[in-house]
């Protein structure tokens, strides 16, 4: 399946599955370099969604001069 085709959640799915046979260790090494491959792909796919989402999470907020400014909400307050 394309990764285009697939949500995050089920990208993610997919990756956790791809983890769990690589490391039983019972592949081929054929097996093996075909299902890093896809993994790598799904983390580009995934990192991709992850960017996008973040900058929709932009929020507005309206400045005390009555102008709507754009503003990243703080992610990491408990740092």
């Amino acid at each position: 399946m394309d990764s285009t085709e697939l949500t995050f959640e089920q990208a993610i799915a997919e990756l956790e599955e791809i983890v769990k046979k690589l490391e039983k260790g019972e592949l081929t090494l054929d097996e093996s370099i075909s299902c890093f491959r896809r993994g790598v792909e799904l983390t580009k796919y995934c990192s991709k969604k992850l960017d996008e989402a973040e900058r929709s999470i932009t929020m507005l907020i309206e400045g005390e001069n009555g102008v709507v400014e754009k503003e990243l909400p703080e992610l990491d307050q408990g740092r």
